[in-house]
């Protein structure tokens, strides 16, 4: 289950740093999450963090990637396993 961001977003800037993934990012309008890196903070933390942080409470499951736990353990050990063995610059 990836999380998403909805228009009630008021680009507070408070929920793309707390992302250990940098899944979110700063869209045309509002922040945005990338649902291909987006874990709900599994492998990190007990609870999504930019759900924590945002006054808002605009970052809901996202209903177009629902995914089980496992699915997002795999990920979790997929990005970290790229952030430890970065493609090498040719």
């Amino acid at each position: 289950m990836a999380l998403m961001i909805t228009d009630e977003c008021i680009n507070c800037d408070v929920c793309e740093p707390e992302c250990p993934n940098e899944a979110i990012f700063l869209g045309p309008e509002i922040y945005q999450i990338d649902a291909a890196k987006c874990t709900e903070c599994v492998g990190h933390f007990d609870e999504p963090q930019c759900v924590q942080v945002c006054p808002v409470a605009c970052i809901p499951i996202n209903p177009e990637h629902i995914e089980s736990r496992e699915t997002l353990w795999e990920r979790y050990r997929r990005l970290t396993a790229q952030a430890a063995n970065p493609p090498s610059a040719s």
